[in-house]
């Protein structure tokens, strides 16, 4: 039975997962609701402020304080949360999003016992030994299996001929680039608008596609080409054209930009995408 007092924090029942060291935090409201859509925790105009953290026996509201990141690309997130007594965990969106859900933790009841079942009636067909029985088991047994015993029937007597063996031609790779790990300088210019799905929220999200990015060192400018970045509502306060020319600060990653579902075509890019910019900022519009 599950005890709801989120307002008592039981500490000793809690494995917390601290953050290690410093982690990202929001710059304001918006950012706040932005990183929601984007975990698919809230997509809604007032974002949700607090949540369910549950275990098999308990559940407790916490709030969001901000976020990690990780990975090569440094584009995986782990949340961190706090818990009403101030302790801090880890936790990843996809799970606390789980969470969330009434059912969570809790065994299908019907499951289990359509299994049961299942199981119960097979075992009693293979000691019974009637012929309906065991007629319906054969039957259940080789559905799936028939198709395939003919089609391999069919492949066996047909006359077989020598496959001569072509040459794959050999692919040449792009040698990959070596990104900073730190914010740099960019300028670049808008190639056009896209949309990408978000499979976290199941909707379309808006994306600039950018063209002539390139990073400005005095010791090593890199010419990166194509990025893209999300179309946030600080992007939108410079409403952005294609062919803008933009100057702007930011961290690059190595993330493919995925393609929109069912949009029109002048949201889809037909070239690879091959790098994202995050958090742009002290952007200039020329």
């Amino acid at each position: 039975m599950i005890i709801q007092r989120p307002q008592l924090e039981q500490s000793e029942l809690t494995k917390y997962i601290p953050p290690k060291g410093d982690y990202e935090t929001f710059r304001d409201i918006d950012h706040y609701k932005e990183k929601l859509k984007e975990w698919g925790l809230s997509s809604a105009r007032e974002a949700k402020k607090e949540f369910w953290y549950k275990d098999r026996n308990y559940q407790r509201m916490v709030t969001i304080k901000g976020y990690e990141t990780y990975g090569n690309a440094q584009d995986i997130n782990t949340l961190v949360v706090e818990f009403q007594d101030g302790n801090l965990t880890c936790i990843h969106p996809a799970f606390l999003k789980e969470m969330q859900q009434s059912s969570f933790g809790k065994e299908s009841l019907l499951t289990f016992d359509e299994k049961e079942t299942t199981a119960s009636e097979v075992e009693i067909g293979k000691q019974d030994g009637s012929a309906a029985e065991a007629n319906l088991l054969a039957e259940v047994m080789t559905e799936d299996t028939s198709s395939v015993e003919e089609e391999f029937v069919k492949k066996e007597s047909a006359p077989k001929t020598a496959k001569v063996k072509e040459p794959k031609p050999k692919k040449t790779k792009t040698p990959k680039l070596e990104l900073p790990a730190d914010k740099v300088h960019f300028t670049a210019s808008v190639k056009q608008f896209a949309l990408v799905y978000n499979p976290f929220n199941e909707e379309n999200d808006e994306v600039v596609v950018l063209e002539n990015v390139q990073i400005i060192s005095e010791d090593n400018p890199l010419e990166i080409g194509l990025a893209w970045c999300s179309h946030s509502k600080t992007l939108k306060k410079f409403e952005l054209a294609i062919g803008d020319s933009l100057e702007f600060d930011g961290k690059v990653a190595a993330k493919k930009l995925g393609k929109g579902k069912d949009v029109e075509e002048e949201f889809l890019v037909d070239v690879p995408v091959l790098y994202k910019v995050n958090n742009p900022s002290k952007i200039v519009k020329k």
